[in-house]
Formats: structure tokens, sequence, C-alpha cells
């Protein structure tokens, strides 16, 4: 069969490239047999016998001849037809002939380039065995390729990395593996692929060398993990350092404190203020520290609660005003009446931001005033706070520098002014957390502009903390001194609709008096005891108001004159301009000891008294303070300089039917914590029926998570030393009021 097919496929072949000597075969042969038939036929026919008739005979050639040139016709028209088909055989088996090539040659390739990889190629059966490796492969198995084939060969594995399964269903994972180089991590990819549509699907597991990579992030992940442990213990260590000195500070300010309560001579006094100021910048530079280790640490949490907004920006600019008088300085606030009346943010926050802004601002400024107007910012739901001066001014390339740690705008300014260069650090990643920006606009000698923009949302519909008098048609007449105060009261004057006329020389107001009616009369103290009563007189019959503006510290230089009808106290607050200038020309001016309204004086805390004190602290100096404190508000106290003693003497008393009314506990003691005591404090109070025993914490320590403890552990609240004594005040006020105080 092999053979005689050979023969037969050459023949085919030969008929293939010489068909013209095939056709002419063919059409001999046709024609042979044709004549040869015809012959026979017509010798037989001229036999006598035959029984020949020359018409059946022309009629029966006929015939054949036309058979014969159908079955030429048909066989021609075949031969063409295969022709052609066999052409187009050809020439398709001569694509897949050289398509096979190709394939051959790209399947050599791929071999040669899956051979010469770096990366490990193994390729298994269901059952595990390999069926091709690569020379990598083999390299690190140390083993031929002729071993490695038909084996189930695997590397010893020392770790196994996790696992992920990719969409496509490629398994990716790590291993580490044992390997004449040593132990080696291998990033593996495995999926199954079908090499050939007869066979089962193999397992193709492509392995990459990840050393290198692996072990550098296993040092970064360390070096990682010792930054975070430096960091804490870096933030232990300011918080140990900071409970380690509040502890004498609180001595120290809390003494001078009471000292200077006490009769003393003029030289006394100033040595106990120069104490006090000592420790309370001591303070705030421990404050700043604090700050700066919490941002280091990511430590910083906003709080996003509801806010009065003029309150807040009122209590600052009356809380820096001692000391911007201390200088002669002004300081004055405006706050937009478009803006929300309650916002939603981080009160405590945004203070700190404030206070160091105008802190800064008055530091650094020698006449003039600071400026702190709030308005409406450029996007929805943004407050612009802006901080102007009348300063030293701020070199431009010193404007960037002075936002990084430890940084003045020059030595100079260093030493003359001091400071630690902390402060406008920690205010711009503060405003940077809580989605702000601050911009500074300086220059040399004109003084400097800080605009902080923040997003604050409005808290609902909240009740405005006044009601703007309505001014419309009515003139204001405003003498003062040029200043900053007297363009923020303008200003707010012609938004309630008045007509302000500020001038500064009284003659011009003398001269002005009488050319029409004033709806009000504001006179700045600072012109003079003298002509404050010179002018409330001539203005008598001319306005209906006449209000003086005074400082807290020029109350008593104030000479009494029956021809004011008020008193303001600078730095000035919009709801008592608005309240003095709605009220009635009869009503009487307020003394001048406090000029707040009636509201303001009326949520005034009362202090409560009578009360009977555990004071937890085993510190004799701070045990002193407190006792001090606690005895001048009117309270009785009882010392205990250790845990134990304090919860014995807390059982004590409750088991006399004489508890204590509040427990004031040092967190910080030896043999037992506060922590602890109060826990075990609670643990007895939970099976016993009756009133719980207030606990307010006394701490140094200003972190978070120490405050968490603190009202874990079941304190009321906390009071944070140095121990100042309003706060104390207002925590012993507050305890039926709040089930948690701070301070």
């Amino acid at each position: 069969m092999g053979r005689g097919f050979r023969i037969k496929l050459w023949l085919r072949r030969f008929a293939r490239r010489h068909s013209r000597i095939i056709y002419v075969a063919r059409s001999f042969m046709v024609f042979s047999a044709a004549f040869g038939g015809a012959y026979g036929f017509i010798v037989g026919s001229m036999s006598k016998n035959s029984g020949y008739d020359p018409h059946s005979f022309a009629i029966g050639v006929s015939f054949l001849f036309a058979l014969a040139c159908v079955a030429l016709a048909t066989m021609s028209v075949r031969q063409r037809l295969l022709r052609r088909k066999f052409r187009k055989v050809a020439l398709h088996n001569e694509a897949l002939a050289d398509r096979n090539w190709e394939l051959q040659e790209a399947e050599e390739r791929a071999r040669s380039l899956f051979e010469s990889q770096g990366d490990l190629i193994v390729m298994r059966d269901a059952e595990g065995t390999i069926s091709f490796v690569n020379d990598a492969y083999c390299d690190i198995a140390e083993q031929p390729r002729e071993a490695l084939i038909g084996s189930r060969f695997t590397f010893e594995i020392l770790e196994q990395g996790d696992a992920a399964i990719e969409p496509n269903g490629t398994k990716v994972h790590d291993q580490r593996i044992a390997s004449a180089l040593g132990p080696r991590w291998i990033a593996w990819r495995e999926a199954l692929i079908r090499a050939d549509a007869g066979r089962p699907a193999e397992l193709q597991c492509v392995g990459r060398d990840v050393t290198d990579r692996t072990e550098t992030e296993r040092a970064l992940a360390e070096a990682r993990d010792q930054a975070d442990a430096a960091s804490r213990a870096k933030s232990r260590f300011l918080a140990m350092a900071s409970h380690e000195i509040r502890t004498p500070l609180n001595g120290i300010i809390g003494m001078s404190g009471l000292l200077l309560d006490t009769a003393l001579t003029p030289e006394q006094a100033t040595y106990a203020k120069a104490v006090k100021t000592s420790g309370d910048a001591l303070l705030a530079l421990i404050e700043e520290l604090l700050d700066y280790s919490k941002i280091e640490a990511g430590k910083i949490d906003l709080e996003l609660r509801p806010f009065a907004l003029v309150p807040l920006i009122e209590d600052i600019a009356e809380l820096l005003a001692p000391r911007a008088e201390a200088k002669k300085l002004e300081i004055a606030t405006y706050v937009d009446d478009r803006l929300p009346a309650e916002v939603i943010g981080d009160a405590a926050r945004l203070r700190q931001i404030l206070l160091n802004l105008c802190g800064n601002a008055i530091k650094f400024t020698e006449t003039g005033g600071v400026a702190l107007i709030v308005e409406p910012g450029i996007w929805p739901n943004e407050i612009s706070f802006l901080v102007r001066d009348t300063g030293i001014g701020i070199a431009p390339d010193a404007q960037q520098r002075i936002f990084r740690e430890f940084e003045q705008a020059d030595e100079r300014i260093a030493r003359n002014y001091g400071g630690t260069g902390l402060g406008l650090s920690i205010s711009e990643r503060i405003i940077r957390r809580m989605g702000g920006r601050i911009r500074l606009d300086s220059e040399p000698g004109r003084g400097s502009s800080f605009e902080v923009s923040l997003p604050l949302k409005a808290a609902g519909a909240g009740e405005k903390p006044y009601v703007a008098p309505d001014l419309g048609g009515q003139s204001i007449l405003l003498v003062t001194p040029d200043s900053i105060e007297a363009s923020l009261i303008a200003r707010r004057l012609q938004h309630w609709g008045g007509q302000t006329c500020t001038v500064a020389d009284p003659d011009v107001a003398l001269a002005l008096l009488p050319e029409r009616s004033w709806h009000a009369l504001l006179i700045d103290q600072t012109l003079g005891a003298d002509l404050v009563k010179t002018l409330s007189e001539a203005a008598l019959r001319h306005a209906t108001h006449r209000i003086v503006l005074l400082t807290p510290t020029t109350r008593q230089e104030l000479k009494p004159c029956s021809a004011l009808t008020g008193y303001l106290v600078k730095p000035l607050r919009a709801a008592s301009l608005a309240a003095r200038l709605s009220a009635p020309p009869e009503v009487a001016a307020p003394a001048l000891a406090d000029d707040r309204p009636a509201t303001e004086l009326a949520e005034t805390p009362a202090v409560a008294s009578g009360l009977s004190v555990l004071v937890a602290e085993d510190n004799e100096i701070n045990a002193l303070l407190i006792r001090a404190l606690l005895t001048r508000l009117g309270h009785r106290t009882v010392i205990a300089t250790n845990g134990e003693a304090a919860l014995d003497s807390w059982v004590a008393a409750r088991t006399a039917g004489t508890p204590y009314d509040l427990v004031l506990m040092d967190i910080q003691m030896p043999q037992l914590d506060g922590i602890e005591v109060a826990k075990r404090i609670r643990g007895c109070e939970a099976d016993q029926p009756g009133r719980r025993t207030p606990i307010l914490a006394l701490t140094a320590n200003t972190l978070i998570e120490d405050r968490d403890a603190c009202l874990e552990a079941g304190m009321n609240g906390f009071l944070v030393k140095p121990l100042d004594r309003d706060k104390l005040a207002e925590a012993l006020a507050g305890l039926t009021a709040a089930p948690q105080l701070a301070a």
C-alpha cells in the first residue's frame, strides 16, 4: 500500500506539472478507441451475411460520433475544473507550509526566549509532573533539564507569603525558598494554559527573584516602625517632661497669684508680678512644644461642633487687650453681619490660630494697633479671618521662611523680641489640617496682614447674638484720634445704616454739633477727661446718646459727668454697642465696673460654696495651693498624699454618712495612681445605691489619650495644671450642670 500510494502520488504530481502531455495522451487514447470501434463496425458490416443497411449505418455512426463528442467535451470541462481546483489546493498547501515554517520558527524563538529568560518558568500537568523548565529554573535548582522534566521537583519553602487571585484567575504569591545562593524570595504568577487543543491544560508558573526588593521593603518597614516607636517615645517623653515641669510651675504660678492677692509693698508686687509673668511665659513655651510634638506624631484631632462665631472673636480681643494696652496699642474686631451666628468646626483650634496671629501682631507692633476682621470668603461656606497690624513688617525673602519650624524673620528680630519660632509653623499645619489656607501680605515698616481662609459651614438657623439697630437716616458723630478701632466702629455703624462722621479734633467736633441733630455722640477717653466732659455737656441739646469709649484701666480716671448717657469699654463688643444705641435716652448709664449686657451678666456662673472636697495630691506645694484656693472659695478641704490614703478617706467618709461632695484626683501618685483610685471608687458605688461622687482629674498631661483614660475610669472631667483659680471656680459651680467638665 505504501509503494502503490507513492506511485499514485508521483503520477498526480507529474500530471499536475505536465498537463499538456497528459492531455495529448488522453486524446490519443480516446480517438484510438473510437477509430478501432468504427473500423470493426465497418468491416463487420461489409460481410455478406451482415444484413448491412446504409441508412441504419449512417444513423449509428452519427450517434456514436455524437456520444464521443459529448464525452470529450465533458472530460475537457471536468479536467479544466480539476486543474483549477488543484491549483488552488497547491497554493493553499504552499501557504500552509509557509505558515507551518513560521510557526516552527516562532516556537523555536519562544522556547529559546523562555530558556534564556531571567525569570523562572516551569510548566506542570494536573499531577504536578514537570513538562517544561527554562535555564533559570535549572540554574537555581542546580539540576539539568533532562532530570527535571518528568519529575515532581519542588523547592524547599522557608516562608510562604500571602496569596491573591487576580480578576483573570492568575494566582500571585511570594515564597522564600532555599537555594545554592542562599534563601531567595520568589514572586510567583501561576495560571492554567492549554498548549494543544487535544491535551489537558497545564499549570504555568513564572517566578521572579525579588529578594532585593523584599529585603528593602522589610528594611523600610522596620525603619518606619522604629520611627513610629521613636515618635511615640518622644511624645511620651514630652508628656512626661511636661508633667514634671508643670508640677513645680503650678506652684510658681499659683503661689505668685496668691501672693499678689495679699498686701504687698510696690516693690514686692513688682517682683511677684515678674515671677508670675515668667511662669506664664514658660507655660506658653511648654504648650507650643506639646502642640508641635502632637503635629509631628499626627495626633491633631479636630472636633466638628457648632460654636458661636462673634463671641469667640470678641473673647480673643478681650483676652489680648491687656497685652495691647500695656504697649499703648489698640486691638479691635469686626465680624460681618452676613456671616451665620453659629458655624460647625473646631473652636479650640481656631482660637489657638487667632491667638497666635494676634499675639504675634501685638508683639511685633510698637505703635498703632491690631485689627481682627472676619468676613465671608471667596468660596461658599468659607470664612476669611484677617489679622492686620501696623508693626515692623516682614521682608519678602523671609515671608516663606517664617512658616518653618524654629525660624524667624532674622536674627535681630529673634534677639529683640524672643520666641521659639514654632507658633506660625503650628498654626499653618493646623490650618492645612482644617482644609484651609493662610496668606501673608507684608512690607517692611508698613505692617503685615495674615489672611486665614477656612471652610466652616453654618450650623442651622441660629439666633444672632444681638439685634442690630436700625440707624437709617440717623447721624452719628465719632470723636476719636485716628485709630484702628475708630475705623471699624465707623464701618459697623455705616453697615447699620447710620451716617457717620469721624473727627479727630475736638474743636471741629464742637463746631459740628450745632449743625444738625445727632442720634449719638461717641467720645474716646484718650482725648482726656476734661475734653470728654466739655463735649458731652455741649452735646446735651444736639445728641440723643452721649457715650464715652474707655479701656478697663482708664475707668477710674473718668470723672462723674451727668451729661453722659452711657459707657462702652474697648475693645468694643458689637452687642454692647447695639444695646447702647437702641436704648431709650432716659435709661441711665450702667456702672463703670462692668458694661456687659444684662443677659451676659446673668449667665456668669455662681460659685458653689460650702463643699466638702477630698484632694488627692502627693506634691506638698500643689496641695498647699489647692487648699488655699478652695479655702478662699469657701470650701472645706481634706488632703490625701497618696492613692491608698485617698481611697481610705473616701470609704471612711461614705461609711460615716458624710460623703465628700467632690474629689480632686491627681493622676500620678505613689502606691495607687489616680486612674486606679477612680475605678475602685466607681466599683464601690456600683454596689451601693446613692449619689455618685463627682471626680475631677488634676493632670499635667494634655495628650488626648490621657484625658480619654480619665473619662473611661469614670471621672467627670479634668483640670489641667497649672491650676487656675477662675477655672477651678467655674468647674465647681458647674458640677450640677454638666456630667463632664474640662478646664
